[in-house]
């Protein structure tokens, strides 16, 4: 083993807010030493999610909060290079929960799944491929329920997670309007995107510009942002509108809970749904959604965008700078070459 050593990203103190760099230290242990029914994975790329401010907050939402002093909680991908578990050899490209950190010393039946390429970058595992993906797909279709001819409405639509969900209503024969942030997000949303409208929350009304979008009102909603955005959404919700609870982004802090406008009169008079989701609930479906997203993705009908930074040492600011909106598409950090 090139290196020795394992960098690993601990998590040091809590965040008040949005994890910041001095949040977190890069610490070196030695290499783990795996026991029967294991696998040692050298990771590749780690992943870098909103999520995550979830998942280091003193306060338990759907999962413990990553404890002070341990490994930060992340999806990435990377190789088995030893295998004590039947399931898995030498070699092996698997994914899975397995930290911001070099090496992995992983049960083998906590392995998410073995990544097969199919000729697509292994990145993609943790992006199109992968939660991102999975969560636009199962999302969109088993919640938002989109039929053709409806409008379809997607906050952070340039994101990870938007991007492929206004491909995939596009797809389903939708209208589709994207609201994101800055002109080179709006430019991305029209031009590899396939938005039919996209809205710069940053530089227009947003409720005006959704009157203009949307003549005909909204149809399903996949709401990433929660806050303001969402508000001016509501007003323009038809009857039988679905609204997908995705992420709240624009909430800076739940504690106390901030008071909006009032919903419940718009989801009543409009006979609509507002349900929440988490990919972790489609955790045995997976497969069903990687099978469809494939062959779009080589067919070039379904497009995404990865923005990799390089070195570990990049991941203590990566949470914070995912919410400056320094990235154009997913966010990945490269801490090996698949050569490793």
């Amino acid at each position: 083993m090139q290196d020795k050593i394992n960098r690993q990203v601990i998590l040091t103190s809590r965040p008040s807010d949005i994890p910041q760099a001095d949040n977190f230290s890069i610490d070196t242990s030695d290499i783990p030493t795996i026991t029967e029914g294991e696998v040692l994975v050298r990771n590749i790329y780690l992943s870098v999610e909103p999520a995550m401010r979830g998942w280091v907050s003193a306060v338990a939402n759907y999962s413990e909060p990553v404890p002070l002093g341990g490994v930060m909680r992340a999806l990435t991908v990377g190789k088995v290079i030893e295998s004590r578990h039947p399931d898995y050899g030498v070699g092996d490209i698997v994914t899975g929960m397995f930290g911001w950190q070099d090496y992995a010393a992983v049960d083998g039946d906590k392995v998410q799944r073995r990544v097969e390429t199919n000729g697509l970058p292994i990145s993609t595992a943790l992006g199109i491929l992968g939660i991102n993906g999975v969560t636009a797909y199962f999302g969109l279709m088993d919640i938002g329920q989109p039929k053709q001819g409806e409008t379809v409405v997607v906050s952070t639509a340039a994101g990870a997670v938007g991007s492929c969900v206004g491909q995939l209503a596009k797809l389903q024969g939708c209208q589709t309007v994207g609201i994101t942030g800055g002109p080179e997000k709006v430019a991305l949303c029209h031009e590899a995107f396939q938005y039919d409208h996209a809205i710069d929350y940053r530089s227009e009304d947003v409720d005006a510009a959704l009157t203009t979008a949307c003549p005909n009102g909204v149809d399903v909603y996949f709401d990433n942002t929660c806050g303001p955005i969402s508000d001016a959404v509501m007003k323009h919700i038809n009857v039988g509108a679905r609204i997908v609870l995705c992420g709240t982004a624009s909430i800076t802090n739940w504690d106390p809970i901030p008071m909006g406008p009032r919903v419940q009169r718009q989801l009543l008079v409009k006979r609509a749904r507002m349900q929440g989701f988490l990919v972790f609930d489609y955790n045995d479906r997976y497969g069903e959604a990687i099978s469809a997203l494939t062959p779009l993705i080589k067919a070039d009908k379904l497009r995404y965008r990865e923005d990799v930074l390089e070195g570990i040492d990049q991941a203590p600011d990566a949470i914070a700078s995912l919410y400056r909106g320094d990235n154009l598409g997913k966010r990945l950090i490269r801490i090996a070459n698949e050569s490793e």
